[in-house]
């Protein structure tokens, strides 16, 4: 048909799943190296669609529905006391809590039978998520392999518009880093152009960054995050784990330490760096960017090419900065 007989999107209808974090009925990559927090955030994200409570303690629902999650790599009863816990940070009835669990032992995606009964559950139940942990354990395809990948990828991406439901898929990172976060997961660059959504956690010393992409919308800046444990001490052992945003208590907290003469370089990548200086000090031309950035020019040149490619940042008169929307 043609574009002009398109049907628009109801007024009243999200956009957003997770507000700046996943798009509504978007599929995407949760990604990272592994003990990296991957699977917190994919069930912080489960717990908040289904109870409407914000995301991470910030990042709104706004229509909330019912969650769907198969973890591989976790017994069941673990991933119930995990659910459980997020539930109650978020001060959220676990009992009525609609987030349901596959648990078969085994679910294949490169395998016909198995997508079928993924579809008939996908029919039956309606999820607005759909989580699937992690990618590795749910396939025996070459991840290399970008016929086999896309395969596996185009499956996902039919199930998630046949049934409206988005799909976030967890993926592994390589140990080496790259400059922007989406080059780093494990395999087929496929899987960085499949998503529509992408969250990327790095963990750096003690604190993890999390990176947000969407294929059709601006993105918010890099996020430090903080999971929350018991009480070492034992004067709080009702305290529930949760992951939140880290609120840094100063400005210089809140830069990387490679901005600060005399300390060590930042582990950051250079595109995370950019984007939080951007965000604390506004628009900056490329020659202070650099100096404040302590890099050479050929590398903030190729990094600013890329992010401005990717949406995140804009020339301006006045020098470089985050793109409007964000």
């Amino acid at each position: 048909m043609r574009a002009a007989e398109l049907r628009e999107r109801p007024g009243d209808e999200p956009h957003w799943l997770i507000e700046s974090l996943w798009g509504c009925g978007a599929v995407g990559i949760i990604g990272g190296s592994p003990k990296s927090c991957k699977t917190w955030l994919a069930l912080e994200m489960a717990v908040a669609v289904a109870s409407g409570q914000p995301c991470l303690g910030r990042f709104a629902v706004p229509r909330p529905g019912p969650a769907l999650v198969f973890a591989a790599e976790d017994a069941p009863q673990q991933v119930k006391r995990r659910i459980h816990s997020l539930a109650r940070a978020r001060q959220t009835d676990f009992h009525t809590l609609d987030v349901r669990l596959i648990v078969e032992n085994s679910l294949r995606l490169d395998c016909p039978q198995d997508l079928q009964r993924l579809r008939l559950t996908l029919a039956s139940h309606r999820p607005k998520l759909l989580v699937l942990d992690p990618y590795v354990r749910l396939q025996r395809v070459d991840e290399n392999d970008v016929r086999q990948v896309s395969a596996i990828l185009s499956a996902l991406r039919e199930l998630s518009r046949t049934f409206q439901a988005a799909v976030a898929l967890v993926h592994h990172a390589r140990k080496n880093a790259s400059e922007l976060p989406g080059q780093a997961l494990r395999g087929s660059g496929d899987f960085w152009a499949w998503g529509d959504s992408n969250l990327y956690i790095a963990r750096k010393r003690d604190r993890l960054l999390l990176t947000v992409e969407h294929r059709a919308a601006p993105a918010p800046p890099p996020l430090s995050l903080h999971l929350h444990a018991a009480d070492p001490t034992g004067e709080e052992q009702d305290v529930p784990v949760r992951l939140e945003v880290h609120e840094p208590s100063s400005a210089a907290e809140a830069l990387p330490s490679a901005n600060m003469p005399g300390r060590p370089r930042s582990t950051a990548a250079l595109p995370q760096r950019i984007l939080a200086h951007l965000a604390q000090a506004g628009p900056t031309r490329h020659r202070d960017l650099r100096c404040a950035l302590r890099v050479r020019d050929k590398r903030l040149s190729e990094s600013l090419r890329a992010l401005e490619a990717a949406g995140r940042v804009a020339r301006t008169p006045h020098g470089w900065n985050l793109t409007s929307a964000q």
